[in-house]
């Protein structure tokens, strides 16, 4: 059975964590950078460990629907579920909701002169991408993750 969480997520509520912090994850996975390079291909590495972002549509993780869940390319911890994913037309796969609460950071990103919300694995503080307000409902949301920072997992 596919365990989500009973409390939906909004836009209104990232805000609110990014103002008071992030609920505290399930566990944490702090290895060094060395460690991640021995474990991560260079564009994993990129990606997940320098905040750097994949070109759109260089992955066919976005046409990929079939039951089961994603996590972190790096810890790998489940974050997100299939249930959630939808096609956003952005050209990186895209959901509308983690897991649960405490799997994914939210922080302000104000790089390159722009005002948005960074995901990061709240286990081992990969990057996954950025959560916008203008997915669909019921959360609003549009989790936008860079195929790198995740591998799908078989159905649960």
């Amino acid at each position: 059975m596919t365990e989500t969480t009973t409390d939906l997520l909004t836009w209104n509520g990232i805000l609110e964590i990014i103002r008071n912090g992030n609920p505290l994850p399930p566990r944490r996975d702090e290895r060094s950078a060395a460690d991640w390079r021995e474990v991560l291909t260079q564009d994993q590495f990129y990606v997940t460990r320098q905040k750097g972002t994949e070109h759109a549509f260089s992955s066919s993780m976005c046409a990929v629907f079939e039951p089961g869940r994603y996590a972190c390319a790096c810890c790998g911890e489940p974050l997100f579920d299939a249930q959630t994913k939808f096609d956003s037309g952005s050209g990186w796969p895209s959901f509308t909701q983690a897991i649960a609460p405490g799997l994914v950071n939210y922080i302000l990103d104000t790089s390159h002169g722009m005002h948005r919300v960074e995901t990061t694995c709240a286990v081992c503080d990969a990057h996954l991408g950025h959560v916008f307000p203008d997915g669909p409902a019921p959360s609003g949301l549009r989790y936008c993750i860079n195929a790198l920072a995740l591998k799908k997992l078989a159905r649960s």
